[in-house]
């Protein structure tokens, strides 16, 4: 069984569970931005990106605090006719304007192997019964360890509040039985929520698909518990390299040596320690 996607022990006497995440099909993003609109309902998160930025139509910018899910709008230079343009992709068949819109959903990874987990002092972010990483407001005191450690620059501190923040994957909801708000808002199923194992399976059937009909630069994106994170909790099927959509090429978690990074200062002290002992010694 996969690393990433086997049964989770519980949390507080929870009933472990399958691994449950989101499949992010951009090829059929429209841009409506109602997933950024219920996630924000739904878990009351502050209001942002109401000023105009000229950049576009993507008025949030990012991921942060105030904005847990992102609708990244990417105006590219690019020819595409209507016949391989597939649905949300863009393009009006003309291929002399050599224009088309890549839309993507974007939202925290809840990586296997999480750094923002990995360096918290306080126990403020934990694993869920889910397998989603979740941030405890009542818990967390604000020091900013889990901003720097994560690749993808996901978790916020918000102002004048200090807490970190970031998505839950609306833990509140799967306790219940209920699929996250930005999931059950979602018009095209653009964002597709379900166990990790089923959505993989899914994500390379419509990359096969994709593929068939023509659409060769269709990839996947975190899908592999082999790369730099362990395996994403939440993935995505991409129409470009991940550096077009502001996405990191080869994620690494920076705790990953922090166990043989201790062995090694502990062993380094125990050294220095010996030989000012020998030192003092032989005085």
């Amino acid at each position: 069984m996969k690393l990433d996607t086997h049964v989770w022990p519980g949390n507080y006497g929870a009933e472990a569970r399958p691994r449950m995440g989101f499949f992010t099909d951009t090829s059929v993003c429209i841009g409506c931005k109602a997933c950024e609109v219920a996630c924000k309902q739904w878990n009351g998160v502050p209001e942002d990106g109401l000023d105009f930025t000229g950049n576009s139509y993507d008025n949030t910018g990012g991921l942060g605090a105030d904005s847990w899910r992102h609708v990244a709008f990417i105006e590219q230079e690019k020819p595409l006719s209507l016949q391989q343009a597939p649905p949300g992709a863009g393009g009006d068949g003309d291929n002399s304007t050599g224009m088309r819109w890549l839309m993507s959903s974007d939202v925290c990874k809840h990586c296997t192997e999480a750094a923002c987990l990995d360096v918290c002092p306080t126990g403020a972010l934990f694993r869920t019964e889910f397998g989603t990483v979740v941030v405890q407001e009542d818990v967390c005191n604000g020091c900013g360890y889990c901003i720097p450690a994560c690749p993808f620059g996901v978790i916020d501190q918000r102002k004048g509040d200090g807490r970190a923040w970031k998505c839950t994957l609306c833990y509140d909801r799967l306790q219940v039985g209920e699929e996250p708000a930005c999931a059950k808002a979602c018009p095209t199923d653009s964002i597709q929520f379900g166990e990790l194992e089923d959505l993989r399976e899914r994500a390379g059937a419509r990359v096969e698909t994709l593929h068939e009909t023509g659409v060769q630069e269709a990839r996947l994106y975190g899908e592999s518990p082999g790369d730099g994170v362990g395996g994403f909790g939440a993935f995505f099927l991409l129409l470009d390299a991940p550096e077009t959509y502001g996405l990191p090429p080869d994620p690494v978690v920076g705790t990953r040596k922090l166990g043989e990074m201790w062995r090694t200062a502990a062993l380094a002290g125990a050294t220095l320690a010996l030989g000012a002992a020998a030192a003092v010694a032989r005085r």
